[in-house]
């Protein structure tokens, strides 16, 4: 598949996606360790090993969430596409999308889709490693600056895209409580192969589906996507604080089939070099906000 019809295939699914790149098609077999005739050759590729004590200081305002709080249209809608599972972010209830500002972000940047990276039941698997440590999954909420009008046009400039980055870490509770998020990540049952769709009623906002974590402290860093072609035009936005699920939760994605029909997990690429790239973090106590 030629780079133009990638780019076409992200208006109909602007998060993790299915391609297959001049007859060749990738997978998480080897963690992305394959894929350097699929990926920009750029020095700037994510993910990376974030670490509070060597990352640089930001004093910035912080990532305001417009919208997040407000009920999504419902219902949504759900997709094993043989590589994560998706989710196209509706607009709220009111009929506006919801969108990002602040930190080091220089206009809006409208949320488009959220998908998952994860693990199995012998390993975690988030992306990007935080303080030495790779958590369970990594939840990816997908944003297109405005100056743009889809994924498609936003992927081919380097302030496209802002991609939002929350880690899950598993507790093992048998009376937790649900929660959009954790009946979010049970339904996937309902897609369980490639293409497989389902329709999810019930209302929630995008703040819920992502577990409510507190926004003030977060790393921000100039990056790329995480699939193919890999493209480096992400501001990456990672918070520190952790949202938790149960494993019952989580175990769910262990049981869904790729796009060979084998078991979907261990679905994160491995960390990419820094290549001098300065890595900011940002603190509530540190910008005073």
């Amino acid at each position: 598949m030629q780079a133009n019809a990638f780019h076409k295939m992200l208006l109909l699914l602007p998060l993790a996606f299915y391609q297959s790149t001049n007859g060749m098609e990738w997978n998480y077999l080897k963690n992305g360790k394959d894929w350097e005739d699929l990926c920009s050759t750029g020095k700037h590729q994510s993910p990376i090993l974030l670490d509070t004590k060597t990352a640089h200081k930001l004093v910035s305002p912080p990532i305001t969430f417009w919208n997040y709080y407000k009920l999504l249209k419902r219902p949504f809608y759900i997709r094993n596409n043989g590589h994560s599972i998706s989710l196209d972010i509706p607009v709220t209830s009111n009929g506006r999308k919801p969108f990002i500002t602040g930190g080091r972000l220089k206009g809006r940047y409208f949320a488009d889709g959220l998908h998952f990276h994860w693990g199995s039941y012998k390993s975690p698997g988030s992306e990007h490693w935080i303080n030495k440590r790779r958590y369970d999954a990594e939840i990816h909420i997908v944003h297109r600056n405005e100056k743009y009008k889809n994924i498609a046009e936003a992927v081919r400039h380097k302030d496209g895209l802002a991609v939002v980055a929350i880690m899950v870490s598993i507790v093992r509770k048998d009376n937790a409580k649900s929660t959009p998020l954790s009946k979010l990540m049970e339904a996937v049952v309902r897609v369980p192969i490639e293409n497989s769709n389902a329709t999810l009623f019930g209302q929630s906002s995008l703040d819920q589906l992502i577990g409510g974590v507190k926004h003030k402290d977060f790393f921000t860093y100039e990056g790329s996507l995480t699939t193919p072609l890999c493209d480096e035009t992400v501001s990456w936005i990672v918070f520190t604080e952790i949202t938790t699920v149960t494993i019952s939760s989580v175990s769910k994605f262990w049981l869904l089939r790729d796009h060979w029909g084998n078991r979907l997990i261990n679905n994160y690429r491995i960390v990419q070099g820094l290549n001098d790239r300065t890595v900011f973090y940002r603190t509530a106590r540190s910008s005073k906000s």
